[in-house]
């Protein structure tokens, strides 16, 4: 079992794609997600296989070896790694404030009178943090 504080390592845009396909369905034979992907992306078989390879090399897939065909599965929930490319744009974005974030995203879109009050209710029901 991971240690909940181990920081969840960053993947690339192409990593996404790939990881979607294993959150999708698990365990997966690299053919399995080349034709998951024929429909989504041109990406010949090697690059995916690449894909496969780097995840399983950062730590962000695993890759059982114990049958004929290996099988790939997520080490890291879809969860997990939106919040920590969410933390890591919001730092790098917003110098870490997530309300200099939210502002400019309030601001700029157009809310619907029903999202405001869903904002409201989420905000209304957080736990305050002690200073």
């Amino acid at each position: 079992m991971r240690n909940m504080t181990e920081k969840v390592p960053s993947i690339s845009e192409a990593e996404w794609e790939v990881m979607n396909v294993l959150w999708e369905k698990s365990p997966q034979t690299a053919n399995d997600v080349i034709t998951s992907l024929q429909g989504q992306k041109d990406w010949k078989a090697k690059t995916v296989r690449t894909l496969l390879d780097r995840l399983v090399q950062k730590g962000v897939a695993g890759v059982n070896k114990e049958q004929r065909v290996y099988t790939f599965y997520p080490l890291y929930s879809q969860d997990e790694c939106q919040r920590a490319e969410a933390e890591s744009f919001i730092k790098r974005i917003y110098g870490g404030t997530v309300k200099s974030m939210l502002v400019q995203f309030i601001e700029e879109d157009s809310l619907s009178e029903e999202e405001i009050e869903e904002l409201k209710s989420i905000l209304d029901e957080k736990p305050k943090k002690k200073k």
